[in-house]
């Protein structure tokens, strides 16, 4: 394969300032790394909270985007996982050091030395992107490339949120119903949970996309479902829906977090925390997240809405998605099929 010397990409140059079109010199894969030619790249609320300032310290200039599925191009000296030719896919947790208290226990996703695709090495808002081979997962064949990208994301991150939320499950709520809820929504349903599907106040089209998903109920985020819950997930980074959400939490119940960034908390009574019930936040994923997640996606199988963009209109996607304009998942259409 020709692979150019130079590719397209959208850079963020400043943090609050939109992205730019430029091109710039394809990256060469160190040794133990992988060069992708990027078919398609997911647009997460964690690239809204780095272009909007609300995450520090980004790499600058920087290439956003940490839901890349493409096929690998050229390979470093030391890659054994994959060939030239095989589709992969590229996640958020981009390199951890493997020796820190975190890595040695199971919780890489803790690492106090972590790189993260997008943030602070450059992701995949770009027609070429290069990966550590240890961090990328195949694709199942069941899924198109546009249709896995949300899965390295707003899957991941999801499936990690649901699994924190406790065992034995019979019912729970989820806050916020975009591109991470519409997946965790299949999933529990697959796997026989009640879902109740809380919206923005009003949004009766994201309602009924809930419903359709197989939510048994759906209402704004300000009512009570018609009973107390197992749990709750919250994925809208809004920091009133915690004590919300605790206030339809059944006894022993969890109050998960999923996002990187929630505005703050408000001060609510203790008696909404009593009875054992547990508040807690979702940090980056683990590689074991990644595998089990690709696995369960392909059982259920989970169907994911996406809204395509080609590269050039990234700005765009992250507009619709500051707005709350989509209902599912933006994808930046990169490499058409």
């Amino acid at each position: 394969m020709n692979i150019p010397a130079r590719m397209r990409a959208m850079i963020l140059e400043k943090p609050g300032q939109a992205l730019v079109e430029k091109e710039v010199p394809t990256p060469q894969p160190a040794p133990d790394q992988v060069l992708v030619r990027v078919h398609a790249c997911g647009v997460c609320r964690t690239d809204l909270h780095i272009v909007d300032q609300e995450l520090p310290n980004p790499k600058l200039p920087l290439i956003l985007g940490h839901e890349i599925v493409g096929q690998v191009v050229r390979t470093g000296q030391q890659v054994k996982r994959f060939k030239i030719g095989e589709r992969v896919g590229v996640p958020w947790l981009g390199h951890t050091c493997g020796s820190c208290r975190y890595c040695t226990r199971g919780q890489e996703n803790l690492c106090d030395s972590a790189q993260f695709t997008g943030y602070t090495i450059d992701g995949g808002f770009a027609e070429y992107t290069v990966a550590d081979q240890r961090y990328c997962f195949p694709i199942p064949p069941r899924f198109g490339d546009t249709e896995a990208a949300p899965l390295l994301c707003a899957g991941l991150i999801g499936y990690r949120t649901y699994r924190m939320a406790g065992d034995n499950l019979a019912s729970m709520g989820i806050f916020g119903f975009g591109a991470a809820a519409h997946i965790v929504a299949q999933i529990a349903v697959h796997q026989g949970v009640r879902v109740f599907a809380f919206t923005r106040p009003g949004d009766k089209a994201a309602q009924d996309f809930a419903k359709s998903l197989g939510a048994e109920w759906a209402g704004d985020s300000t009512e009570a479902p018609p009973e107390k819950l197992d749990a709750c997930i919250i994925f809208a980074p809004v920091g009133s829906l915690i004590p919300q959400a605790l206030s339809i939490t059944a006894k022993g119940g969890s109050v998960v977090s999923g996002g990187i960034h929630m505005s703050d908390i408000p001060s609510f009574p203790y008696s909404l925390l009593w009875e054992e019930r547990v508040v807690r936040s979702v940090a980056n994923l683990t590689r074991q997240d990644g595998e089990e997640l690709l696995e369960v996606a392909a059982q259920v199988p989970v169907k994911t809405a996406v809204q395509l963009y080609p590269l050039n209109k990234a700005n765009e996607a992250l507009d619709h998605l500051r707005s709350g304009k989509l209902e599912g998942a933006a994808v930046l259409q990169i490499l058409s099929p």
